[in-house]
C-alpha cells in the first residue's frame, strides 16, 4: 500500500462503508472497519447496510450506523441497481456523498464497496454525475512493479471503447490520483501501446499520443510516450493509460499469471519428503516472495472522474484485503484527490491550443466547453 506523504486534515474524515456487498458481506467489511478504526483513530466511519446484520458494530466508537433495506447481488443487472433497488445498501452508502438539499455538506468524503463493479459505476455515476471536463469516469488501480513500488493503471474495464480525448483525461487523472495518494508531484505517464515507436498502433492511440504529447509540451503532463505490457511490471512509467477492454485484460491476466506461479511453486515443494524439506528452510523467502505479489495488499480501484471519491474493493476479498481499499480511499479523501483531479483537467485543457481537441469529435468539444464553463 503506497504510503501518504501530506499532513492530514484537520477535520475527522468519514468513509461510508457498503458492508452488505461482495461475496461475503459483514463477514468481511465489518473486521475490516474494526481493524481499520484501530489504525486511524482520527477516523470516522458511516457503516451503510440491514440493521440486524450490523448490530455488533452499534457499540463501536466513531460509527455511525445508516440503515438500507436492499442489498445489489454480485449478479444484479445494472437496470436492477440502478432503477429497482433504491433502498441498497450501494446506494444509501454513495448517497452519503451528496451535500443536502438545504445546503448541508455531505456525511462522508469517500465510500467503499466491494459490491458489483458495473452497478456501482452505473449507480455513482447516476447519483454523483462526473467532474467538469471529464466524460467519463475510469477505474485505476496499482499493480506491483520489480523496482519495489508500484504501477498505477487505468481504465481497467469501465470504459472498453474510448476516444483520444478520453485516455487523455485518464492520463491527466491518473496523475492526479498518483500525486495525492504516492506523494509524486510530476509523476511519469506511458502511453499502452504494442511497441514504444510512434507510428505503432491504431489511429486512436496515435492521436492519443499526440495528445498526451502536445500536454507534456504545455508542462500538464510528464509524458515518457509509449510502452508495451511488460512495463507495467518493471516500472518503466508511475502510471500506464488503456482503453478499459486493454486493461481488464491485462489485470485478468496478471492476476492469473501470479496465482498460477503461486500454485507451481507450491506444487514443486511438496513433491516429495527432501522438496518439502527445502520448502522449510526456503519458508523466509517464499513469505517475503509471496507477501510481494499478494492481490490483497493492492485492493482498492479508485473510480476516478466523479463528483465524489469511490473505491472499489474486490468482491472476493478477505478482510485484510478490505482493509487496504479503506485505506486507500481514506488517503485520497485527506490528500483532497477530488480538487486535485478537477485543477489538474481544467489546467491541462485550458493549456492546449484549440486544435488538440478538434479531432477528439463532440466528446472532445464537450471536454473543452465543460472546462472553460468551469
Amino acid at each position: 500500500m503506497p504510503a501518504s506523504s501530506s499532513s492530514p486534515s484537520a477535520e475527522p474524515l468519514r468513509l461510508a462503508v457498503d458492508c452488505m456487498g461482495g461475496d461475503h458481506g459483514p463477514s468481511v467489511t465489518l473486521p475490516a472497519c474494526k481493524a481499520f478504526l484501530a489504525a486511524h483513530p482520527e477516523a470516522e466511519l458511516v457503516l451503510v447496510g440491514q440493521p440486524e446484520a450490523l448490530a455488533e458494530a452499534a457499540r463501536w466508537p466513531r460509527v455511525r450506523i445508516v440503515p438500507a433495506s436492499e442489498v445489489v447481488s454480485m449478479d444484479d443487472p445494472i437496470e436492477v441497481a440502478l432503477r429497482r433497488k433504491k433502498d441498497s445498501s450501494m446506494r444509501v452508502a454513495l448517497s452519503q456523498l451528496k451535500a443536502g438539499k438545504d445546503g448541508s455538506p455531505a456525511l462522508a468524503q469517500a465510500c467503499v464497496s466491494a459490491g458489483n463493479t458495473g452497478a456501482l459505476m452505473a449507480v455513482a455515476k447516476y447519483l454523483l454525475k462526473t467532474l467538469e471536463g471529464i466524460d467519463r469516469p475510469a477505474i485505476a488501480t496499482v499493480m506491483p512493479n520489480q523496482t519495489g513500488g508500484f504501477t498505477t493503471v487505468l481504465d481497467l474495464g469501465a470504459n472498453v471503447d474510448c476516444g483520444p480525448e478520453h485516455l487523455l483525461q485518464f492520463a491527466v487523472m491518473g496523475s492526479a490520483l498518483v500525486s495525492a495518494v504516492d506523494g509524486k508531484d510530476n509523476p511519469s505517464v506511458g502511453l499502452l501501446n504494442i511497441g514504444e515507436e510512434m507510428i505503432k498502433g491504431n489511429d486512436t492511440i496515435k492521436r492519443a499520443g499526440e495528445l498526451l504529447r502536445a500536454a507534456a509540451a504545455h508542462d500538464q503532463l510528464n509524458f515518457h510516450g509509449n510502452v508495451e505490457g511488460n512495463d507495467i511490471f518493471k516500472g518503466t512509467t508511475d502510471i500506464v493509460v488503456c482503453d478499459g477492454f486493454v486493461g481488464n485484460v491485462a489485470l485478468k491476466t496478471a492476476e492469473g499469471l501470479a496465482s498460477m506461479i503461486s500454485s507451481f511453486i507450491r506444487t514443486e515443494f511438496t513433491r516429495t519428503w527432501w522438496t518439502k524439506v527445502v520448502a522449510v528452510l526456503a519458508m523466509p523467502v517464499l513469505q517475503r516472495f509471496k507477501n510481494r505479489v499478494d492481490h490483497r495488499r493492492f485492493n482498492g480501484a479508485a473510480l476516478l472522474g466523479l463528483r465524489g471519491l469511490v473505491f472499489k474493493s474486490h468482491g472476493s476479498a478477505d478482510a485484510f484485503a478490505f482493509e487496504q481499499a479503506l485505506n486507500r480511499g481514506y488517503d485520497a479523501a485527506r490528500n483532497r484527490l477530488l480538487d486535485r483531479v478537477h485543477d489538474r483537467i481544467v489546467a491541462t485543457l485550458q493549456a492546449l491550443p484549440a486544435s488538440a481537441n478538434e479531432e477528439g469529435g463532440d466528446a472532445g468539444d464537450k471536454t473543452a466547453t465543460a472546462v472553460h464553463a468551469a
